[in-house]
């Protein structure tokens, strides 16, 4: 089969031949169709410290893909060859406390596709039935299928306090937070304001349902409260951007017993003010990844049964290319200008 593959320790990656992986007794295999390009993938790609830290080459990345099961195992009872399908990422252990309890997503020895075992960048990938998930309406197209991991990602986020009648902000107007716009208009959020320094990506923004998009380099969010008529501070923040700045401005334009959850990883420390997060009662959530399974309900729910939320998501893919074309592909994810980057694996 045809695989993006990093050879070794060391930048790039090679389109090359690679076996075909096999199929274990509960696993089911996928002829990947569709798979997106995720931040993750970028430092992959650049083996950069992030990398370095997560994977161990040769390795095969990829982890947001759409496809079609071709192959089940003697123990698969569920998922059927011919089934359209996404994958969640995140292989659980099964066996530690969280995974008992029911905390999946939570799982002290989760290992991640297409970062510590071989990923969707190829024809073909395997992964456990348990980790399917099984798309039932002919609404979901390939292009949107391949998103439901980041979909997943802002949907974890957005719906992890309450969203209806609140005042929004989200740092970051990148693929996850752009989703994040729609979800919480979707959600019946008041007013949604959404920061970046990407006039493209802010203009996406303004689509997705933002009542205002920011341009945090001609303005402060202290101003844009003004602009939206707030009297008070945001009810609910999402930290989306990783950026230093993100974190301390949010908190500093929160309403007392706000809620704030932070999906964006920083690349270094941040100082905020822990009084103020203390004596303004704020509360701080950590997000990674979705909830297995309630998130992926909710992400299919929310799209079968909502035309204007499923357009706006599908827009978050900008740029669709074949996989042969994988460098163009990497080169505009990474230019922070655009929206999602998804690679076509059906042309070989």
């Amino acid at each position: 089969m045809k695989a993006l593959y990093k050879s070794g320790p060391y930048a790039g990656f090679e389109l090359v031949d690679r076996p075909e992986p096999v199929t274990g007794d509960r696993d089911v295999k996928i002829r990947v169709m569709t798979a997106g390009i995720c931040g993750t993938d970028l430092h992959i790609q650049a083996y950069d410290d992030a990398a370095k830290a997560m994977i161990k080459a040769p390795m095969i990345p990829g982890h947001e893909f759409y496809g079609e099961v071709v192959e089940v195992g003697d123990d698969v009872n569920d998922v059927k060859v011919g089934d359209r399908v996404s994958g969640e990422g995140h292989v659980v252990c099964g066996m530690c406390r969280n995974c008992r309890a029911g905390r999946r997503q939570m799982c002290i020895n989760t290992v991640s596709v297409g970062v510590q075992r071989d990923g969707a960048f190829a024809e073909f990938v395997v992964i456990p039935e348990t980790n399917v998930w099984v798309h039932r309406d002919a609404s979901i197209t390939p292009e949107l299928g391949a998103i439901f991991d980041p979909f997943g990602n802002a949907v974890h986020t957005a719906l992890s306090f309450p969203l209806v009648g609140e005042d929004v902000l989200i740092t970051g107007a990148g693929p996850i937070g752009l989703m994040a716009v729609a979800v919480a208009r979707h959600a019946g959020a008041r007013k949604i304001a959404i920061t970046d320094v990407s006039p493209n990506r802010l203009e996406l923004a303004r689509g997705m349902g933002a009542d205002l998009a920011i341009d945090v380099s001609k303005m402060r969010i202290k101003e844009a409260q003004h602009e939206l008529g707030m009297l008070e501070g945001f009810d609910f923040g999402m930290e989306m951007s990783g950026h230093p700045t993100a974190l301390p401005e949010m908190i500093e334009n929160m309403n007392h017993g706000g809620h704030i959850s932070m999906l964006g990883l920083p690349s270094s420390s941040i100082d905020i003010d822990w009084g103020k997060v203390v004596t303004h009662m704020l509360t701080l959530k950590g997000i990674y990844g979705r909830e297995m399974f309630e998130t992926w309900y909710a992400m299919s729910a929310m799209l079968t049964s909502n035309p204007q939320l499923r357009e706006r998501v599908a827009s978050v893919v900008t740029d669709f290319l074949p996989a042969t074309e994988w460098e163009a592909g990497f080169e505009a994810a990474r230019s922070g200008h655009g929206g999602k980057v998804v690679l076509d694996w059906t042309v070989f």
